[in-house]
């Protein structure tokens, strides 16, 4: 090997760039930290926790991922399996060139669990305003990229579309506007009085492991289902009941008409949350034209942790390092 080949490809390693044979994903170091914040909510300071990995260089981007309504963030975003890079969502994407961070809503794993709320998805969008401040002081002020699933999708655009300024790019993953046309949501509607009784819902194990079947079973690896069951049922029994609850009576909470960034929609060809016509329409009416829908195929409602992960990961990274347009008209 000449000395110049020698020299980019140990640049390229150093720098978390590039995966190559002399390079490969698993042999890129990368760096965790663990961060707190605090957010003020009803004259209470509320503690929230947040997760950070990166490698020696982040040219890419800030991303910040936010979950759903019946885990944590660390089992979704950093789940740790031997042999298994693609597990840990936040080690894939650090090692391309991004600094990559999660964070647990307010009633949610570590984060403060002290105060009477269901933790609706205005509470979560309040959390990521939180977050969101923290992370941009310390990465230097970049606008972030943010994705968010299911819940998450909601929490996320809810915050984009009241903090626009602070958003570069949004990716809405298994989102659902109206809900007209779920036959998740349906179901979930006859267990509403429940909800609508308490501020948290009881999990288990059964109740984790049915995400992954209840659309279309066969489209997760079950070995990857079984460790992200254990590490969301180290942080909790239970969870907060208000997304569930705006998901069954109180949609839609995101108004496109109001949502400026530019923003990725990612459905799975059998989620059930929403309709591909709830959706459509939904992204007919985003104002920014920088905006796509993309159906993945053999997908349903649990994307990165699906068989199909390397097609989302791909989505995820095209868009997230799409240059901007040099001319708008």
């Amino acid at each position: 090997m000449d000395e110049q080949r020698r020299t980019l490809l140990a640049a390229g390693a150093a720098a978390g760039l590039v995966f190559t044979p002399q390079a490969p994903a698993q042999a890129i170091k990368v760096r965790a930290s663990e961060h707190w914040t605090t957010k003020q909510a009803d004259g209470e300071q509320v503690r929230l926790f947040m997760w950070r990995k990166r490698s020696l260089n982040a040219p890419k981007g800030v991303i910040v991922f936010v979950h759903g309504s019946s885990v944590s963030s660390t089992p979704v975003f950093d789940l740790q399996i031997k042999g298994r890079p693609e597990a840990s969502t936040m080690d894939w994407f650090a090692r391309l060139g991004y600094d990559t961070w999660c964070f647990d809503c307010e009633g949610y794993g570590r984060s403060d669990k002290s105060r009477p709320v269901n933790a609706d998805v205005s509470c979560g969008a309040d959390d990521l305003a939180a977050v969101s401040q923290y992370v941009m002081k310390v990465t230097g002020g970049q606008k972030l990229l943010l994705y968010g699933a299911s819940s998450g999708a909601l929490r996320a655009g809810l915050f984009a579309q009241r903090h626009p300024e602070r958003v570069r790019r949004l990716v809405l993953d298994a989102f659902v506007w109206t809900g007209e046309g779920s036959p998740t949501l349906a179901e979930r509607r006859k267990r509403l009085p429940q909800y609508l009784a308490s501020n948290r819902r009881p999990i288990d194990r059964a109740m984790i492991e049915s995400i992954f079947t209840r659309d279309h079973p066969g489209t997760s690896d079950q070995t990857i289902v079984g460790a992200f069951a254990d590490a969301v049922l180290k942080l909790d029994d239970s969870v907060p009941t208000g997304t569930y609850i705006d998901m069954s009576k109180n949609l839609p909470v995101v108004d496109p008409e109001k949502l400026a960034v530019p923003t990725l929609i990612l459905r799975g060809q059998w989620d059930g949350i929403a309709s591909f016509e709830d959706l459509q329409s939904f992204f007919a009416k985003l104002p920014n034209p920088d905006k796509q829908f993309i159906v993945m195929p053999g997908i349903a409602h649990t994307s990165t942790r699906s068989k199909n992960w390397r097609l989302v990961y791909h989505l995820l990274d095209g868009y997230f390092s799409q240059p901007a347009p040099v001319y708008t008209g």
